[in-house]
């Protein structure tokens, strides 16, 4: 399964990407409008740090706006992937831009049904909200679970990007369940390599190994 960090910030990218371990970037108005910073500034920048899709979204709810939105944002670099909301219009706008060869990620899906339609029209990427659905009450894994079995049933291409990750466990949870990626936030993404028992296995050997009194170099 494929990690993409859901962030702005350029320095925590620096970092982490230099773990050879991040394939993708999504970005959202939310971050944007955190960053402080001018949206086609950042995603060129990001886009220099990472060679994966970097997913970058419409503010536009109009076909037309969406279409010249899109457009201007697949212009910044190639690994720019165009993110639509899961609208009527949204969907529109992605058949057009699949038939334009441009690469789409349709956002804020929380059905199985809106994921089939988002295949229909092209959709290089889907991404249900799995916190979100679990905040609902809802199972989001569940919705993973659905949507790899209708995919598979059709030979869609579309990739499942799970979204609204909060936890490790929703990691490995969305990777049993048959995502092709997920998106996290960086402090979830730094979770992932810890564990109490690696942290205490590891200060025990090195605490033997100091005993020996010998060096390796």
């Amino acid at each position: 399964m494929q990690l993409f960090l859901d962030t702005t910030d350029i320095g925590l990218l620096k970092e982490l990407t230099a773990t050879g371990l991040v394939d993708g970037v999504t970005t959202n108005p939310t971050l944007i409008a955190k960053s402080g910073r001018p949206m086609l500034e950042v995603i060129a920048e990001i886009c220099e740090l990472v060679e994966g899709p970097v997913s970058a979204e419409v503010a536009a709810t109009e076909v037309e706006g969406m279409l010249a939105e899109g457009a201007k944002l697949a212009a910044i670099a190639p690994n720019v992937v165009v993110k639509l909301p899961l609208t009527r219009n949204g969907l529109i706008a992605t058949s057009e831009f699949a038939v334009q060869g441009i690469q789409t990620n349709v956002t804020l899906c929380f059905t199985a049904a809106q994921a089939l339609l988002a295949a229909k029209a092209g959709a290089s990427y889907i991404s249900p909200f799995i916190g979100r659905l679990d905040d609902y009450g809802a199972e989001g894994m569940g919705l993973i679970q659905e949507i790899r079995a209708i995919y598979d049933n059709y030979d869609f291409d579309t990739e499942i990007l799970a979204a609204s990750i909060r936890t490790p466990a929703h990691v490995t949870a969305a990777a049993l369940a048959g995502a092709d990626c997920a998106t996290i936030p960086p402090t979830t993404f730094a979770d992932l390599f810890k564990h109490p028992l690696t942290e205490k296995g590891l200060e025990q050997f090195l605490s033997d190994w100091a005993k020996t009194g010998q060096s390796i170099l």
